[in-house]
């Protein structure tokens, strides 16, 4: 049986993945609605997708089961890197400015690219590099 962390969609990280993949999407159906190019919806929707494996990955604690690769570690590196893809497109999307519709997408772009750099702060956070390294399961 599977179990739920009922507590993580109301934590601050738990949050901050939620309004990731929110801020995703309304981006993403900016960027339709506007007809722009597809590389600008294909990386909203990574960026919605990515997010919510994580989310769902806490939520049903398989981090703690599958214990080989240090989560955070990975979270951090996908938030790091996605901030990096977002500052590249979006001072694209917002310098070339089509229309209304994909500005709005851009400035949304920016948007989560701060809540992705908050993420990876709030992650870097909560891993000690100094200290012992947190094992995420049992140590049978």
């Amino acid at each position: 049986m599977v179990a739920v962390d009922a507590d993580f969609p109301r934590s601050p990280r738990g949050a901050l993945k939620l309004g990731r993949m929110l801020v995703a999407f309304v981006a993403f159906v900016c960027f339709v609605a506007s007809k722009a190019h597809e590389a600008y919806a294909a990386l909203v929707i990574i960026e919605f997708i990515i997010p919510l494996l994580f989310f769902l990955l806490y939520l049903l604690k398989l981090d703690k089961k599958m214990t080989k690769l240090y989560w955070p570690l990975a979270d951090i590196f996908n938030s790091v890197v996605s901030a990096a893809f977002l500052l590249i497109v979006c001072l694209f999307v917002v310098i070339i400015k089509t229309n209304e519709v994909t500005l709005a997408g851009g400035v949304l772009g920016f948007v989560l690219l701060v809540l992705c750099v908050v993420d990876a702060v709030l992650l870097f956070q909560k891993i000690s590099i100094s200290g012992p390294r947190e094992r995420n399961g049992s140590a049978k």
